[in-house]
C-alpha cells in the first residue's frame, strides 16, 4: 500500500518543523493518536524510537531511519509480516507558507492482506495528522 497526502501550511518551516517533531504532544494535535511516548534520552533524531498507540489499533514501536533537520523525517515500524514507513517531507513556499507531504507505505507478504483490513482507516489517521499539524501550526 502506498498513500500520500500534502498540505499547505501558512507558517514558517521552522514552525511547523518544531510541532512535527515534537512527536510526543501529536494526541494534541489529532484524534488518530492516543499517546506517543519516546524512548531513551536525547533528541528526537535518527535512530530514535517511540511507542505510539493509535485508536483501534495495537500500540507499535517506531524507529526514525531518516532525519534531515528542518527538511524531512522518516520512521518506520514492523510487525509480523508488514514494515510500515511513514515519511514527512517539508518544502518552503514562496510567500512564507510550507508544503508538507506525508508518505504511509506499507511492504512485506502481508502487505496486501493489510491493506484490504486497514488501509482505510490507515488512510483516514494519515488525513488527520496532517490536518492537525496544519491546524497547530497555524495557530502557533
Amino acid at each position: 500500500m502506498h498513500f500520500e497526502i500534502t498540505v499547505e501550511i501558512k507558517a514558517s518551516a521552522e514552525t511547523v518543523w518544531n510541532v512535527l517533531t515534537d512527536v510526543e504532544t501529536w494526541p494534541q494535535m489529532t484524534d488518530s493518536i492516543e499517546k506517543v511516548e519516546i524512548q531513551g534520552s536525547g533528541p528526537f533524531g535518527k535512530g530514535s524510537t517511540a511507542r505510539v498507540k493509535q485508536p483501534r489499533l495495537p500500540a507499535a514501536e517506531w524507529t526514525v531511519t531518516d532525519f534531515e533537520t528542518g527538511k524531512n523525517f522518516t520512521w518506520a515500524s514492523k510487525s509480523p509480516g508488514v514494515t510500515t514507513t511513514a515519511g514527512h517531507v517539508l518544502t518552503e513556499q514562496p510567500g512564507g507558507t510550507v508544503t508538507v507531504r506525508h508518505i504511509l507505505d506499507q511492504t512485506g507478504p502481508l502487505a496486501p492482506l493489510t491493506a484490504l483490513l486497514l488501509g482505510r482507516l490507515s488512510r483516514r489517521y494519515v488525513e488527520m495528522e496532517a490536518q492537525g499539524l496544519k491546524r497547530k501550526s497555524e495557530s502557533a
